[in-house]
């Protein structure tokens, strides 16, 4: 086989370069967990937390349960994060099954807590593909909490995005109409949910930039921990799964060490793909375990500088 100039050329410079040798380190990142359901949960929470302290995060972020059900569980988490570290602690808060006193007195709790950064998202029914429905006297929709919050203390506060288009909007024009609407309101940024092709947020981002928005848009990295698990929610969230993904996944399932290693390949080449874009900022699903998270970091030039566990002492 024969080749030509510009391939004997690109291969010479694939050779040369070490992995990942064009990615400078000048990356922030940020990290997601979900509250613990039991003390062995929590332990490896706060493992967790431990783990990817050093890497000196933007922020941490707790996930809040459908319909509030985790609402105690989430508020003990963030105010630990906010109590024993000195990471940047956000709390999420939905608007789903509760009143605008009741979420209002829930975010004045959070700011009396020392919490500044809030996730407001409009959230899900309790009870899976339930239609969506406002709580009588509660905020509408997302846009609505933002204001809301506004009003209350000055957070800084971040939003849902949506790459692929939200499973309930009509279109994706008027997905990113409300996500305008989201920053306008006085959001601070934008925080995807997980894709699985750089290209998918670069034709999100453009749109964005195509409809007025300005914003910070964070990318969300969802690394692969169970790829059976990751395939479901890719289907309920109306987020493409490539063929090739799963092809490089298939016959992993009894094989956790290798699985995990292919799993951190995947997504540390997905974030230089999208570094190769300017991305600078990403923030990870950890779904509560920060090996992947870690080793991704690392390849991105991601180091520790000092435990914010250690600061808080």
């Amino acid at each position: 086989m024969t080749l030509s100039v510009r391939q004997l050329e690109e291969a010479r410079r694939a050779l040369a370069a070490p992995l990942f040798a064009d990615v400078a380190g000048d990356i922030a990142v940020s990290f997601e967990f979900f509250p613990p359901k039991s003390d062995k949960m929590a332990e490896t929470l706060w493992q967790s937390v431990e783990t990817l302290a050093p890497l000196n995060p933007r922020f941490v972020s707790v996930t809040y349960g459908a319909g509030g059900s985790t609402r105690e569980r989430t508020h003990a988490t963030v105010e630990r994060i906010a109590r024993e570290t000195s990471i940047p602690a956000a709390a999420h808060l939905t608007c789903v099954e509760a009143s605008r006193e009741e979420i209002d007195a829930v975010a004045d709790a959070y700011w009396q807590a020392g919490v500044r950064h809030i996730v407001a998202l409009r959230g899900d029914m309790p009870t899976s593909g339930t239609p969506y429905a406002v709580h009588p006297g509660g905020y509408e929709n997302a846009a609505t909490l933002v204001a809301g919050l506004r009003q209350l203390h000055p957070f800084e506060i971040s939003v849902a995005a949506y790459p692929e288009c939200h499973p309930d909007s009509p279109h994706a024009t008027a997905d990113l109409d409300n996500l305008k609407r989201k920053l306008d309101a006085g959001a601070t940024r934008a925080i995807t949910q997980f894709f699985h092709e750089a290209e998918t947020f670069f034709r999100f981002r453009d749109a964005a930039t195509a409809a007025g928005i300005d914003a910070e848009i964070v990318p969300g990295i969802m690394p692969v921990m169970n790829f059976a698990s990751v395939k479901r929610m890719s289907t309920m969230c109306g987020t493409a799964v490539p063929a090739w993904l799963e092809k490089l996944f298939a016959g992993l399932d009894d094989l956790p060490a290798a699985r995990q290693l292919v799993a951190a390949t995947v997504a540390a080449e997905l974030c230089r793909r999208l570094y190769a874009g300017g991305v600078r900022q990403f923030h990870f699903y950890t779904l509560n375990r920060a090996e992947l998270s870690y080793a991704i970091c690392h390849l991105l030039g991601v180091r520790p500088q000092g435990s914010a566990m250690e600061q808080a002492a």
